[in-house]
């Protein structure tokens, strides 16, 4: 316990799923946290989720793909706690049509992926980009200024995904963001290294989440998902948040640029 005493982390996507089990976990260790998200009313169960674990807490809505709530919650972060020493970048979409906090809200499981890829709406295509990639984008600049500026060594934790490497494990738009999501991380760890920040990411499997309810309410396509984890099971957004307490804490100090999978296995092969 008391990995993370002292210290403040700003986790986007922290009203539900892995972001919300990353606010929870790092309460456990001493973290005060700020959440962003657009999700006010889970947003105001997660505060108190981190309170009743001992933890401070503050909200702001945070529309991730804009600059200026984005660096609205940083200046949120500095100016009710003093710092901001992690940040987990946990707010994301799976299609253009998702809505975060609904579950199965897809537009429609992918069962003609080739029409679907050859007609698919480029307006859906930019949404994913501009919540997955320039989102984690606009968090990691804003973290790393104000980490910098206050002399902070910190620790940036990005959130991936599996499809990030293999693109079977995702719709188009959603690998090629997290694919962007990887590079950025190995780019800006290489960028920020020399200030001691640290930026890692992390590439979670097929997790019990919103997002994957769709998946979990057809069972003959959940099985052929199980299939290829070794472990035959979905992940909890618990085993993700214990990755990125490890991620935030002094116990990954010479870690960076790197991506670590809770994946059951997925990549044995």
């Amino acid at each position: 316990m008391g990995q993370l005493d002292g210290r403040v982390a700003v986790v986007t996507g922290g009203a539900n799923g892995i972001g919300r089990a990353c606010c929870e976990r790092f309460a456990e260790e001493g973290a005060d946290v700020v959440i962003a998200d657009i999700l006010d009313e889970p947003a105001m169960d997660t505060i108190a989720a981190v309170e009743k674990r001992g933890g401070r807490a503050a909200y702001m809505h945070t529309d991730a793909s804009s600059p200026t709530d984005t660096e609205t919650v940083m200046q949120h972060a500095i100016d009710m706690f003093g710092a901001i020493d992690v940040l987990v970048t946990a707010a994301g979409i799976s299609t253009g049509g998702y809505v975060s906090g609904r579950p199965g809200s897809e537009v429609e499981v992918e069962r003609d992926p080739i029409r679907r890829f050859t007609e698919g709406s480029l307006a859906d295509w930019q949404h994913v980009l501009d919540v997955n990639l320039t989102g984690t984008l606009l968090a990691v600049r804003a973290a790393a200024r104000h980490m910098h500026d206050l002399g902070r060594r910190g620790s940036i934790i990005t959130i991936a995904s599996i499809a990030a490497k293999h693109p079977g494990a995702g719709a188009p738009a959603y690998a090629v963001s997290k694919a962007g999501v990887w590079m950025l991380t190995k780019q800006a760890a290489l960028i920020l290294g020399p200030a001691g920040i640290r930026v890692n990411a992390i590439g979670p499997g097929f997790i019990e989440t919103d997002m994957t309810a769709v998946v979990r309410g057809m069972p003959e396509l959940e099985q052929r998902l199980l299939a290829s984890v070794p472990l035959g099971r979905l992940g909890n957004a618990r085993e993700v948040a214990n990755a990125a307490l490890f991620l935030a804490s002094d116990q990954s100090s010479y870690f960076t640029g790197e991506m670590l999978h809770p994946d059951g296995g997925f990549y044995t092969d």
